[in-house]
């Protein structure tokens, strides 16, 4: 069973960093497209960064410098760096995994909640 669990979010002052975590069961990350998105209140989730298999990473223009995508295979887990915070990258952000073979529409996690403010 495909299951993906973020963790990290939390209360942040502008300019600080957070972690996020994306700890994957039942398939691979090091073979899926791997994505981190967000949602903050009223707006559309917006994709943040991806890692394709081959290490090729894209990521929304408003985070790039300031955020980055990895994984670890041997833990089975990706992670989203996050430094410079800003106030507007306030939101939920969620892990996806488009896995080979699985469903078309890929996989979600629950979302984890991250807050910039002072």
């Amino acid at each position: 069973q495909v299951q993906l669990v973020e963790s990290g979010g939390g209360l942040v002052q502008p300019g600080g960093s957070l972690k996020l975590s994306c700890g994957a069961s039942g398939f691979s990350v090091s073979n899926s497209v791997m994505g981190w998105y967000r949602q903050a209140p009223g707006k559309e989730r917006e994709l943040v960064a991806a890692l394709s298999p081959g290490g090729k990473m894209n990521y929304l223009e408003s985070v790039k410098g300031r955020f980055t995508i990895s994984r670890d295979n041997a833990e089975n887990t990706v992670y989203l760096q996050m430094d410079g915070l800003k106030a507007e990258d306030t939101a939920t952000y969620y892990c996806k995994a488009n896995i080979p073979g699985g469903l078309a529409m890929g996989y979600w996690g629950k979302g984890t909640l991250v807050s910039v403010s002072s």
